[in-house]
């Protein structure tokens, strides 16, 4: 949640939809800065797809969204490079091209036009690939990783942006579990220095852990968006998730797990 003088990121009224079918209906959002949002839904509820509208690459079938206060349709796209990143849940790797070559395209939005990344983008991006543990693969070619470490290659291009709201589909996707910890707690220290995040996760207790906030989506327009610990309950994830889910208290939290 958030006062007006830390905005980072401000909806209004804004629709997501797909032909035939309303997915968020006016949604109303004010995100501060230093939050963790994580979105939750069922399969085809409009997480991704949100996300894609909160980052400007797909108009919203109604309202606004405003990056610390400016309309986001009236912003060059460069400047919101620099301000907003957007990890989709697949990357793909259209040529041959090294792990320290792959996480250096996030510098692009920080480089001159007609000239090259220099040595404090490289230094730049060695610091985010120490940090989701890549820095000795730092040579090989992409082609050759496993999922989870071109997913981790992903996140350090992300990181290597340097934004000040990541906008993340799934970061966890395809990573075991020690390192979906290291990599939320990462961004978790994102928000600690002023940054924000918005999150689609699937793992419910993940984002138990890690969200200040939590944004649900209905798949037929509702949403609900609040504190962690208001929003998230049996009754409102039993319908959220169309199945039982039943809480447990473990080592000071409430942990949800599906019993349907």
């Amino acid at each position: 949640m958030s006062t007006d003088g830390n905005l980072m990121l401000t909806c209004n009224d804004l629709n997501v939809e797909v032909p035939g079918r309303l997915l968020v209906e006016k949604l109303e959002l004010k995100v501060a800065t230093g939050a963790f949002v994580a979105v939750l839904g069922q399969n085809g509820a409009g997480k991704s797809l949100t996300l894609h509208t909160l980052a400007g690459l797909r108009p919203p079938a109604a309202g606004s969204v405003a990056l610390h206060e400016a309309n986001l349709a009236s912003l060059p796209r460069k400047d919101i490079a620099r301000q907003l990143a957007l990890l989709p849940q697949h990357s793909d790797d259209a040529f041959p091209a090294t792990v320290f070559d792959t996480a250096l395209a996030g510098r692009h939005p920080h480089v001159p036009p007609l000239q090259w990344e220099g040595p404090e983008d490289r230094e730049i991006v060695l610091g985010c690939l120490q940090r989701v543990d890549l820095a000795t693969l730092h040579a090989r070619d992409v082609a050759t990783l496993s999922g989870g470490e071109r997913r981790r290659v992903a996140i350090a291009q992300t990181l290597a942006q340097q934004p000040q709201l990541y906008l993340l589909d799934e970061p966890t996707n395809h990573l075991d579990p020690q390192h979906q910890l290291d990599v939320l707690k990462v961004f978790r220290g994102e928000t600690q220095r002023g940054g924000t995040v918005i999150a689609s996760l699937h793992d419910v207790n993940l984002a138990v852990r890690f969200a200040t906030d939590c944004l649900l989506l209905f798949g037929d327009g509702r949403w609900e968006f609040g504190p962690t610990q208001q929003v998230l309950t049996s009754d409102t994830l039993s319908s959220l998730y169309a199945t039982s889910m039943d809480a447990v208290e473990w080592r000071g939290n409430t942990l949800f797990f599906a019993s349907g």
